[in-house]
């Protein structure tokens, strides 16, 4: 059955379940390490709670019936009755996985398929006490929530019915506690007297007797399905009872433990969450009268919503007219410049209006690309579980550390680094770190460590990966070079350790002997490189044999609004991002020399490949002439791992501009990004280096 897409509880639905899914992988990694935390025992099963919850008003019976009996796990969790260990934790994850799988195709639009019964057989075996697994198992006792289905639930109800009646004084012995009530409620109906109610809320709360009654016998323990979600027992014998609480109590009162054992029918698993809603229209009396009850618990007031959802193509029609509005700035301070050269005297007025609308751009820029930030925390939530998983499948021991989770950066930006990450991640646990026994025969402790760590650096993002494992060998990278052909044994001699090391990035390089599923067929490091370039960012490796390697990616805050050094080639202008710029400096021919058939230049004892950009991009220029090739300026940029140098004719100097579009006729064109309009209104190209020397230098 196909779902609809324009549903707004359905849409409200997926925004929910998504971010509690986005948690539920980092929150499980840290209970895994800390099994006995109740703040994180209590937050996983609150999520999958509230999953089940949304499913259920939807009628997703198969989402139902698997985060109901993930729920019914962590309730003997936070009860205490078990511990979550590594094996525990595997059947849960998978259940996890099994809740995006029917997440992904809720958002594709068609109701999700049935869990494997297996895997839900396996829960349910974890969803009763430690103590079970080797003992027989013993009837429930009454007041217990039981897996039987929806008749014992009833049953239970009835018998919990029975004892709170009994507790307030409703009869003078069990047989008078369990016949109807005054108002001709028969047994096993779905009404409930306000009194019978009141002692249910006595009987949660330990109270000696249901107020005015005199009763001095203390009820019936309450069953653990009623605990509050903190996992302690309310203080003394106070009357208030807390949201949770009040949650706890109507799951209680509806059988909400009843799943059907191993997977079975989805009719009977979403019969409880049927009867709540049919208890929530019919008893609208006892549930104001507990609100009413918690209302001197909810001093000061809660605050408002302090955010809101927002369509990602608003916000980028917004940010596309914040853009023209900067094209416009820089106009009107291109005229005023003209302007100040003619009538000095007459422009004050313009120069003041001019700089008030420089202001109030750059801070209405600013708010608008705040709006498109996310913390870099969306893309690091992932990695506990990769590690993990890494971890158990090839026997390591391993410790991620994550640094400056709270950064943020374009949305755009948070979405394309995603997989970037995730191999730099994989391969730092493969390759890097040793496993146990090598560590400590190396003296190093057995657990490896892992560090992501992300900082803002003026308008870029420092991403690092680092681990603490055998580092990189640069003799072995050259000889691997030599094997696989990539160089001559001459030219591999001739790098420095730094170069050596960014051999990992040259296609079909891998130093693994062994291919496997994780790594050692040499794709991936190249994609990586090729990636972070499209993303205006830089790669950077450093590493020390024996003690471990540490790889930084340096990427622009956003993609919208670019940095960028103003070039003239011939006639036409150029912007090259500031992000892959590293110096400037005056052409001197007397520096350049001709090695291996590739001009070089040399700076600071190395030598770096010159290019004459106008050779490449300006119509009818395929050679320069010995006095061309004598002037201008060479900017040298980052390509990559590498360092180049591009001589243009003149620098016009740094310039904020708007990446536009190319049209469908120039897009895909390989050595452009996009295109802008300049202070003075002519248009400029804006450079994409990577691909430029994929197309023009055949070496790079």
């Amino acid at each position: 059955m196909s779902l609809d897409p324009n549903d707004d509880i359905l849409q409200d639905f997926l925004v929910e379940a998504g971010e509690l899914l986005e948690q539920l992988n980092e929150q499980l990694i840290q209970l895994e390490r800390s099994p006995q935390d109740k703040d994180l025992l209590n937050a996983v099963f609150r999520s999958f709670h509230t999953i089940k919850g949304g499913a259920s008003f939807l009628g997703l019976d198969n989402l139902v019936t698997i985060c109901h009996t993930s729920e019914d796990v962590f309730n003997i969790l936070r009860n205490g009755e078990r511990i979550a260990d590594a094996t525990l934790m595997d059947a849960v994850l998978k259940a996890v996985d099994v809740v995006n799988g029917m997440f992904a195709e809720i958002q594709g639009g068609e109701e999700p398929g049935a869990a494997d019964p297996a895997l839900v057989a396996l829960l349910n075996s974890y969803a009763k006490p430690q103590s079970e697994d080797a003992a027989p198992s013993t009837p429930a006792a009454p007041a217990e929530v039981s897996d039987a289905g929806g008749d014992a639930a009833d049953d239970e109800f009835e018998a919990l019915l029975d004892a709170a009646r009994a507790g307030s004084g409703a009869g003078s012995d069990a047989t008078a506690a369990a016949e109807p009530a005054a108002g001709g409620q028969t047994a096993g109906g779905d009404e409930i007297s306000e009194e019978e109610f009141e002692a249910l809320l006595d009987q949660l709360h330990g109270a000696k007797g249901a107020p005015g009654k005199g009763e001095s016998q203390a009820p019936a323990a309450p069953p653990a399905a009623a605990a509050s979600a903190d996992g302690d027992a309310p203080a003394g014998g106070g009357e208030l009872i807390t949201d949770d609480e009040f949650e706890a109590l109507l799951d209680q009162l509806h059988g909400q433990g009843a799943a059907p054992a191993g997977g079975g029918d989805a009719a009977v698993a979403s019969a409880p969450a049927a009867a709540a809603a049919a208890a929530k229209q019919e008893r609208p009396a006892p549930a104001a009268k507990a609100e009413e009850r918690s209302a001197p618990a909810k001093s000061p007031a809660p605050q408002a919503e302090t955010s809101v959802r927002v369509d990602t193509r608003r916000l980028d029609e917004i940010m596309n007219l914040v853009g023209e509005l900067v094209l416009v700035r820089n106009r009107l301070a291109t005229l005023k410049q003209n302007l100040g050269q003619e009538k000095a005297a007459s422009n004050e007025e313009i120069s003041k209006a001019v700089a008030n609308l420089d202001v109030v751009t750059a801070d209405l820029q600013t708010s608008v690309m705040k709006t498109r930030m996310q913390p870099i925390k969306k893309v690091f939530g992932r990695f506990p579980r990769v590690v993990r998983d890494l971890a158990r499948a090839m026997d390591k021991e391993i410790n991620l550390e994550m640094q400056g989770e709270e950064t943020d950066l374009d949305k755009n930006l948070v979405e394309a680094l995603a997989d970037p990450l995730v191999h730099l991640v994989r391969n730092a646990v493969d390759h890097g770190i040793e496993s146990p026994e090598e560590r400590v025969a190396a003296g190093k402790p057995r657990a490896g460590t892992v560090i992501l760590a992300a900082e803002q650096e003026g308008d870029h993002i420092l991403l690092s990966i680092e681990d603490d494992g055998k580092g990189m060998d640069p003799d072995a990278l050259r000889r691997k070079a030599v094997e696989k052909g990539l160089m001559d044994e001459e030219a591999a001699a001739r790098l420095d350790d730094h170069d050596a090391y960014n051999l990992i990035f040259a296609p079909g390089f891998s130093t693994k002997t062994e291919i496997s599923d994780i790594s050692g067929r040499g794709v991936g490091m190249d994609v990586v490189k090729t990636r972070i370039g499209q993303l205006n960012g830089s790669v950077e490796i450093d590493s020390r044999l024996g003690r471990g390697s540490r790889l930084s990616i340096r990427v622009p805050l956003t993609l919208a609004i670019m940095p960028t050094l103003m070039v003239v080639l011939g006639n036409q202008p150029f912007a090259l991002p500031l992000a892959s710029v590293i110096e400037i400096f005056d052409l001197d021919i007397r520096q350049t020399n001709v090695v291996d058939g590739q001009l070089v230049v040399r700076m600071r004892e190395k030598a770096i490949p010159l290019f004459y950009l106008r050779t490449w991009l300006v119509k009818d220029c395929y050679s320069l002439s010995e006095d061309e090739k004598g002037q201008g300026h060479v900017v040298l940029v980052n390509v990559g791992s590498q360092r180049v140098g591009f001589v243009v004719d003149e620098l016009l100097g740094q310039e904020e501009v708007v990446i536009k579009p190319l049209t469908a006729m120039l897009n895909g064109m390989p050595g452009f990004a996009g295109a802008t309009i300049t202070g003075d209104g002519r248009i400029a190209l804006i450079l994409d280096v990577p691909s430029l020397m994929r197309k023009y230098a055949s070496r790079f």
